[in-house]
């Protein structure tokens, strides 16, 4: 059952990427969607498995490489952890690829697509079902290389080809320090598999290394070089600013990519590393201090952002910063059960933008929408329910996981933890603040596009609402469905067990009233707040830009994080380039190279033809002077 799990998505892809043109479109996206819908009902059934008979399996696929001291197999491993991202990845990758068949109907390389997002599951599954250190980075590499495909599927669109190649860079910066780290691992260890590390890690709590003239301890260090790693996949602060350009790729391709799969594996990676993160104080603080950070940088940024995507994209890294403080303060468990409840109300939330872009020929714009509840009203009432699920609201799914998060942050009961808890609800406020902007400005007030009558305006077919209406079930019901199991006081004893480490247990101590309640109320208020300054009088958001000009540029300008990039890094890399490429490449090494030998070798030439004259007594007289050197030579020797 694991084997077929994993690789029906690979075999669907093959068939779809190497004979769509024989078996057709429509075969093509039938195939990988009942292929990958296949996968996800089994992920199901290993799920009900590992909750009412706590099942763990290691199936060994091949001895991949057997080197000196390295021995690395080719595994599928199931706990409760890879259990959990299973039922999210396969999930949502199969409601995908059957939202893409409607949204994709009139792409001419809609074979090539299916085969991508097919490509793209199984490395993810890959991922997610490692055993090891270098198996998860093989996935690892799978994805940021399917996402640069995915991205860029449109690639005669120039933006679509720099937001893939940003989101590639970008990504590789975090993989090295990725690589290093499980280089290190490795040194330390001399394994990458994940039993033989964790259960040495004690071993090693005072173990110091020289690291960039700097003597650290060795678990710090490896904890550390995993994070950054994280945060590039995850585009946590300094590393996000690829999330928001891979808008330029299909709406499909934004759903799979930041509701449940890319962007969560850096938040697994850290679950994953559980035993050894629980080992270092100080990056579990890093990790804190960068989650909060991004959670309340993306929601700044989040509520000036007048692209549909690109709203629900700063969303996605806010709410991933959710789930890093809270592994962070070592609520492992929350952490996965946001990643969990987050799954389905997010790409409820993408797939619905897409219907509503769809509906608009390709407008993205929300301030050139407005006014069609009542022309697309399952668009409408299934983007309510993501909304209310993103914002916290009470009784759906975000409520229980997003609270939870803050509640234990809170009785972590250190001063960091309390800061995270108190940042984490004023960003809950600007959550609610934008997601409720977004929904105003979309489907109510007044109708604003010039190019589209809206008589025109209709429904996403069927074949598209599907998909929406199970992850719409999903939001309201898996926090209250789960909560117990994925963070109830015996969920660490009973589902967990030993998929994740908890040095200290968390705490089961019962938080203040006033950190219970105090963020539904803000979550409820900000709706008609939202719909006073959004629909029924705009002039205070007109006067609060207009009062607050320089902040609004700045958050307009996402913090010029990319223009401070650009500066850094972007342009004296290009001088470089063009100076190595001018003054090193062509005026050295060509010049006094292949340029300059093939010049040199043309000027003899030229040279020596002119001794090719064709007259005899010219030769004669060469041949006497060749003599008479020669001659000279014997004699003076």
């Amino acid at each position: 059952m694991e084997y077929t799990l994993v690789f029906l998505p690979l075999f669907g892809s093959i068939l779809s990427g190497f004979f769509g043109r024989y078996i057709g479109d429509r075969n093509s996206e039938i195939i990988t969607s009942l292929l990958v819908s296949i996968s996800a009902l089994l992920s199901f059934v290993i799920f009900k498995e590992v909750i009412l008979n706590n099942y763990e399996n290691n199936l060994v696929i091949i001895n991949w490489i057997n080197s000196g001291v390295l021995d690395v197999n080719w595994s599928i491993k199931i706990d409760a952890v890879s259990s959990v991202m299973l039922v999210v990845v396969c999930l949502v990758s199969s409601l995908v690829h059957i939202y893409s068949i409607g949204y994709m109907s009139n792409d001419p390389h809609k074979t090539r697509f299916m085969a991508y997002l097919s490509l793209f599951t199984f490395s993810m599954l890959v991922l997610v079902t490692s055993d090891n250190f270098l198996q998860l980075f093989f996935g690892w590499e799978g994805v940021g290389l399917c996402s640069y495909f995915l991205i860029g599927f449109w690639f005669k669109k120039d933006s679509a080809n720099a937001a893939a190649i940003k989101a590639f860079l970008v990504n590789r910066v975090g993989d090295f320090g990725f690589a290093l780290g499980i280089f290190l691992i490795f040194y330390l260890f001399g394994s990458v598999n994940y039993d033989e590390v964790f259960s040495k890690v004690p071993e090693f709590l005072n173990k110091e290394i020289s690291f960039l003239f700097m003597t650290l301890n060795a678990l710090d260090l490896i904890c550390i070089l995993l994070f950054i790693g994280a945060m590039g996949k995850s585009a946590q602060f300094f590393l996000h600013t690829w999330l928001p350009d891979a808008m330029e790729g299909p709406t499909p391709v934004s759903a799979l990519i930041h509701a449940a799969t890319m962007v969560t594996a850096g938040v697994f990676l850290v679950v994953r590393c559980s035993p050894i993160f629980e080992y270092s104080p100080l990056a579990l603080n890093i990790v804190v201090i960068v989650g909060f950070v991004t959670a309340f940088f993306a929601a700044t940024v989040a509520i000036v952002q007048n692209d549909i995507k690109k709203i629900i994209a700063y969303s996605t890294c806010s709410q991933l910063g959710y789930m890093f403080f809270a592994a962070g303060v070592g609520a492992y468990n929350v952490a996965m059960f946001h990643l969990f409840t987050h799954a389905f109300f997010k790409a409820l939330l993408f797939l619905g933008s897409g219907s509503v872009i769809h509906s608009f020929k390709d407008e993205q714009d929300i301030r050139n929408m407005g006014g069609v509840w009542k022309k697309l009203p399952y668009t409408w009432v299934l983007m309510i329910i993501g909304t209310l699920a993103l914002t916290g609201f009470p009784f759906l799914s975000g409520y229980y996981s997003k609270d939870a998060i803050i509640e234990f942050a809170y009785l972590k009961n250190s001063g960091l933890g309390i800061f995270a808890a108190y940042l984490g609800i004023f960003t809950a406020f600007l959550t609610a603040i934008y997601s409720w902007r977004l929904i105003f400005m979309t489907f109510h007030g007044t109708y604003k596009n010039k190019d589209i009558k809206i008589e025109t305006m209709h429904e996403s077919p069927y074949i598209m609402l599907l998909p929406l209406v199970v992850l719409s079930i999903g939001s309201i019901f898996a926090g209250f469905v789960f909560k117990d199991l994925l963070i109830g006081s015996n969920s660490a004893e009973y589902f967990w067990t030993d998929s994740i480490k908890f040095i200290i247990p968390l705490s089961t101590d019962h938080p203040p009233n006033w950190i219970i309640y105090l963020t539904p109320v803000l979550v409820v208020l900000a709706i008609p707040i939202s719909y006073y300054i959004f629909v029924k009088n705009k002039n205070i958001t007109i006067w609060l830009v207009n009062e607050n000009k320089p902040l609004y540029n700045f958050l307009l300008n996402k913090w010029y994080f990319d223009e401070f990039y650009d500066y850094i890094f972007v342009r004296p890399s290009k001088k470089l380039g063009v100076f190595l490429w001018q003054y090193v490449d062509i005026k050295t090494i060509d010049k006094f190279g292949p340029d300059g030998i093939s010049s040199l070798i043309k000027k003899i030439s030229d040279k020596a033809v002119k001794l090719q004259s064709g007259y005899i007594y010219q030769y004669a007289f060469i041949i006497l002077l060749g003599f008479s050197a020669l001659l000279t030579y014997l004699i003076v020797l």
